[in-house]
């Protein structure tokens, strides 16, 4: 049973592997499989850091856990990415694997505005991750109605939300702030090594 994160990971960070690392316990999942986007259609890509950036940091982040592993295929792909098609890609790839598609509360709710999401019900199930903002009614309402409309199968994790966001360590570095702590060792060098996300010429872990 593998498991699909997917996410922009400008840059990874705690909270991104300690959410996998409590789903894959929780659900027994074989693997995950941590996904970096290309070029996604509810994002601007003029806000991502290079995808060869990205993929090397989430690299670097999971190189200790033999539970997880990234695929690059968004950032092969040409043109807009939708996951339909990646969660397609990696069912041709894994076909004897049963897939679970990870996502925040927050991104489930918007799947009606997401291309051909009857395929990413087909192709797999959905563990959705709690979010602050989004109440459990609304949660509740939206997954109701996705199980009678698509017969989809969705299970909600209990894992914690860990108050960590990439835009918050990327304006830490901005400011010059520490960033210790919220990211492994490995991707802060990174990001030092290769003047991430900075405009101080100062270290910042």
């Amino acid at each position: 049973m593998l498991g699909i994160f997917g996410g922009s990971f400008n840059p990874v960070h705690t909270g991104h592997l300690l959410l996998a690392e409590y789903i894959r316990e929780e659900f027994n999942l074989d693997k995950i499989i941590f996904i970096p986007a290309g070029n996604p259609p509810h994002k601007n890509i003029s806000d991502l850091e290079q995808g060869e950036h990205r993929y090397n940091m989430v690299k670097l982040a999971i190189e200790n856990n033999p539970g997880f592993g990234v695929s690059d295929i968004e950032l092969k792909r040409k043109g807009i990415s939708y996951t339909f098609e990646t969660l397609a890609e990696i069912s041709r790839e894994y076909p004897d694997e049963k897939l679970f598609f990870i996502c925040g509360s927050d991104s489930i709710i918007q799947f009606p505005t997401w291309r051909e999401i009857g395929k990413i019900f087909d192709l797999a199930d959905i563990i959705v991750a709690g979010r602050p903002n989004v109440s459990k009614d609304q949660l509740d309402n939206i997954i109701d109605e996705f199980r009678s409309r698509y017969n989809a199968g969705i299970v909600c994790s209990t894992a914690p939300h860990i108050e960590i966001s990439s835009s918050e360590i990327r304006n830490r570095i901005k400011k010059g702030l520490s960033i210790r702590y919220m990211v492994p060792l490995s991707v802060a060098e990174y990001i030092n090594a290769n003047n991430l996300y900075r405009e101080y010429s100062h270290g910042y872990y």
